[in-house]
C-alpha cells in the first residue's frame, strides 16, 4: 500500500524530498530561519519548485546563509549575482536579502535570537491544522498577517503575509499537513 502525502508535493521527487524531510517541521535555529526568509522572499511570484531547484545557487550565492556575510554584502554584489543564472535573478529581490540579513541580524541582537522573536508570535507553540484537503489550507491567517505587518515595520522587503503564512509552514510554526499524510501520522 502507497504512504499517503499531501497532494502538493507529488509532482516532483524534489516536492516529495522537501515535503517528508523538512516541510513543517519546526525550526529553531537562525541559520535555517534566515534559510527559508531569503528563499520564501525569492519565491514570491513564482512557483515553490523553481525556488528549491534553485537552492544550492542561494545557498553558493548568499554565503551559505549567513546572515552576517549576507548583511556585508555590497551593490557591487547585487551586480555580480544579477547576472547569476543559478538564483532568481531579480535586483529587488538580491537587493531585499541584504537588506532582510541587516534586519534579521537587529532581531537578533534585540531579543536574544530570532528564534526568541518569531517563536514568541505562537507562544513558542506549533499550531497543529487538520486540513483533509488542499483546499482546507489557507494562504493567510490573520498571525501571519500580524507577523509579517511587524517584520515589514522593523524593515524587511518582499514579506507580506502570504509569504509569511508559507516560511510558517516551511519552519513547523504551522503544521498544515494533511490529515492521512506519512508525515502527520509519523508525527504522532
Amino acid at each position: 500500500m502507497a504512504e499517503l502525502r499531501c497532494d502538493w508535493c507529488l509532482s516532483s521527487p524534489e516536492y516529495i524530498a522537501y515535503h517528508d524531510n523538512e516541510w513543517g517541521k519546526p525550526v529553531t535555529d537562525d541559520q535555517t530561519l534566515f534559510e527559508f526568509i531569503v528563499l520564501e522572499s525569492a519565491q514570491a511570484g513564482l512557483s515553490w519548485i523553481t525556488i528549491l531547484r534553485k537552492r544550492e545557487g542561494y545557498r553558493n550565492a548568499f554565503h551559505q546563509f549567513d546572515p552576517t556575510k549576507v548583511a556585508n554584502m555590497t551593490a557591487d554584489d547585487i551586480d555580480r549575482l544579477s547576472q547569476d543564472p543559478s538564483i532568481v535573478r531579480h535586483r529587488g529581490k538580491i537587493a531585499a536579502t541584504i537588506s532582510n540579513a541587516q534586519c534579521f541580524l537587529r532581531i537578533a541582537e534585540e531579543f536574544g535570537s530570532f528564534a526568541n522573536y518569531y517563536w514568541a508570535f505562537s507562544d513558542d507553540k506549533v499550531m497543529t491544522n487538520n486540513p483533509k484537503t488542499l483546499a482546507d489550507v489557507p494562504a493567510v491567517t490573520p498571525l501571519a498577517e500580524t507577523i509579517s505587518k511587524d517584520m515589514k515595520k522593523r524593515g524587511f522587503k518582499f514579506f507580506g503575509p502570504t509569504i509569511c503564512y508559507a516560511f510558517m509552514q516551511a519552519t513547523g510554526m504551522v503544521d498544515d499537513h494533511l490529515v492521512g499524510c506519512v508525515v502527520k501520522e509519523d508525527s504522532k
